[in-house]
């Protein structure tokens, strides 16, 4: 099997600057709904089209939705994964409210309740952080050509600070390039020196994290759009 290709070092140099001239990317679209992650053959919801803003596998049922989401995001399950798995949970939560808050309250439960028998779960909080800033983008924005015409209920991750739920992963999980790049993207529009700082690990740990590598170098909103790198560096 032939390793997947990292980029030379000059790319991550080129992004690092991009990155840290802190340009927003909120003319391309949320960056957590409307970036899909490359997972390679890694299990995740199904999915039938490869663009993010349509209803991915026409025959799933959401009442399995949070079901189907705890079962993907094991302790073995990279980050990576998770945040594509919960990026494609969100598109489909929107579709029916009652699985949206369902999937919410139960990550919340899990990471909660580990918290409490005193084995605290830095994947858990961070589920729990991340679907929240991604119900964020979904509904707590004015993106009309996201809800396809559909009425939209109220966002059951409203008065949550999903960002700090984050930050409590990364304390607890220590070393873990991907997670950073998580949180770079939630702190896109600030705060800006953390931004920075989530950049620039990201961005070190990239260099022996082949597929994280391959997901800084994707292109943005499909094929013919920019790559991160140059949609950075123009604005």
């Amino acid at each position: 099997m032939t390793p997947t290709k990292i980029p030379p070092l000059r790319y991550f140099a080129a992004l690092a600057t991009a990155i840290l001239l802190f340009a927003s990317i909120a003319q391309a679209g949320p960056p957590l709904i409307c970036h899909a992650f490359q997972v390679g053959k890694a299990r995740s919801l199904p999915w039938i089209s490869e663009s993010w803003n349509l209803s991915g596998s026409e025959n799933y049922d959401t009442k399995n939705l949070a079901k189907d989401t705890l079962e993907i995001l094991t302790p073995a399950t990279p980050v990576l994964v998770r945040m594509e798995t919960l990026r494609r949970a969100t598109l489909y939560a929107r579709k029916d409210p009652v699985a949206a808050k369902e999937l919410l309250s139960r990550l919340h439960a899990r990471a909660a309740a580990a918290e409490s028998a005193g084995h605290p779960d830095a994947l858990a909080w961070f589920d729990a952080g991340y679907l929240v800033e991604t119900y964020k983008q979904w509904l707590g924005q004015n993106l009309p050509h996201m809800t396809d015409g559909m009425r939209m209920d109220a966002n059951p991750a409203a008065g949550v600070d999903g960002y700090a739920l984050v930050k409590k992963a990364l304390a607890l999980r220590g070393d873990d390039a991907q997670m950073e790049f998580a949180a770079a993207l939630i702190t896109l529009s600030g705060p800006r020196d953390e931004h920075a700082q989530y950049a620039q690990k990201a961005i070190a740990g990239a260099k022996t994290d082949a597929l994280l590598a391959q997901n800084l170098a994707t292109h943005f909103m499909g094929p013919k759009g920019e790559i991160v790198s140059e949609m950075l560096a123009k604005n």
